[in-house]
């Protein structure tokens, strides 16, 4: 039986496309990438889903909390999931937030930390470090109702493949850009639809297929 941990945020949790901020809903289970992803491999494989809604690579938020923070909680729960033999982080989309200011290539390094961490730990089968497969998320859309939140972020996300890529390779760790596959739904600009996950999900399996196979 192989393991994988997903490690990301709303777009990992199945965040529903919002068309107010009282709308906020989750995707059923089946229609959430990990779950696709699970499904593709068959089960030989064992799925753990651990998406955050606002989560960061590495930066505390100074508004939604410390908790956010991807680093805080990413060490506990690699022990508690343990043994794993593959990573999968797809973080970033949220370092993009206004009040951050950064830029795409801190956004990649922040990214490249958590790999890095995963890298550092043996938490995987017989004590061999699991395999991580480093993800640059969708590009960010057209924004509307979260457009004060993420000034400027479209523009940046669509240079964070460039700078996850060249971090992957420096780390020499696995790299899949997520915006060759599938982009943000129309409407927020942010989050996946259910068909958007189906296909981010197979995608990432057929990656995964090569990784551990």
């Amino acid at each position: 039986m192989k393991t994988i941990l997903c490690y990301g945020d709303s777009n990992t949790w199945g965040m529903i496309p919002m068309r107010s901020l009282t709308s906020a809903a989750r995707h059923a289970p089946t229609d959430r990438w990990p779950q696709v992803m699970q499904d593709k491999l068959g089960a030989s494989f064992s799925t753990v889903a651990e998406g955050l809604n606002g989560r960061t690579t590495v930066f505390d938020d100074p508004i939604d909390g410390s908790h956010k923070n991807g680093r805080t909680y990413l060490l506990p729960c690699l022990e508690s999931h343990a043994p794993l033999d593959l990573v999968i982080i797809m973080l970033g989309t949220n370092d993009l937030k206004s009040r951050f200011n950064l830029a795409p290539y801190d956004v990649a390094a922040g990214a490249g930390q958590l790999a890095q961490t995963v890298s550092a730990d043996v938490r995987g089968q017989n004590s061999i470090r699991p395999e991580v497969l480093l993800v640059s998320p969708p590009r960010i859309g057209a924004l509307d109702l979260f457009a004060n939140v993420f000034a400027g972020a479209p523009d940046k996300s669509a240079q964070l493949h460039t700078h996850y890529q060249k971090v992957a390779e420096m780390l020499d760790c696995h790299y899949l850009n997520a915006a060759e596959y599938t982009s943000s739904s129309a409407i927020d600009g942010l989050h996946l639809d259910a068909q958007q996950q189906h296909t981010l999900g197979i995608a990432i399996a057929e990656h995964v297929q090569a990784i551990v196979p």
